[in-house]
């Protein structure tokens, strides 16, 4: 089904120039002389990477009919990884170019929407927000009060954040995905 730009709105998932794009943020825009423009943020399904773009008012799209598929993370052998479906009990093999952008927020066991398009998978796409182990961490100073103070510390997975002084490690914290920041103690 095609769309054009006054059909956009946020979660919106259009092909442009053959990628699988959703919009995560949109502005129409009229000068003063001329056409309007179609201000957008969108986000690459396939790699994750977030782009700003501008198009014409009127430019048509080809929508994306993307379906979501709940899967647990099982393990990684030999660069693929693989996720049990949740409906068949089924092993599928990704790769893991397909999920990079996961991979700092991913565990075994964790349960996300793999998406797929036309039965092909494109990638999985994280909750909002995940519970993660910290698992180094340097002790907070005694008396340090300084506001808003951090520190770095390594996740389970392997991603370095960096978190408030009082954080110790073995503790669990809440990162939000999107930005791969810390948002409270878990």
């Amino acid at each position: 089904m095609a769309v054009d730009t006054s059909d956009f709105h946020n979660g919106l998932n259009i092909e442009v120039e053959g990628e699988p794009y959703t919009v995560v943020w949109f502005q129409h825009h009229k000068p003063g002389k001329g056409g309007g423009i179609m201000r957008t943020k969108m986000r690459n399904l396939r790699t994750g990477s977030t782009v700003e773009r501008s198009f014409k008012s009127g430019e048509r799209f080809r929508e994306l009919s993307l379906e979501k598929r709940p899967k647990t993370y099982l393990y990684v052998e030999n660069g693929m990884y693989y996720f049990m479906d949740q409906e068949t009990y089924e092993q599928v093999p990704i790769n893991k170019e397909m999920i990079t952008n996961a991979l700092n927020f991913i565990v075994e066991n964790a349960t996300l929407d793999v998406l797929y398009l036309d039965d092909k998978i494109i990638g999985v796409e994280l909750p909002p927000k995940v519970r993660l182990k910290i698992t180094s961490t340097a002790p907070g100073a005694r008396g340090d009060t300084v506001a808003n103070a951090t520190k770095p510390a390594t996740l389970e997975t392997g991603y370095e954040i960096q978190v408030p002084l009082f954080i110790k490690e073995d503790e669990y914290v809440v990162i939000d995905t999107t930005t791969g920041e810390y948002v409270e103690r878990g």
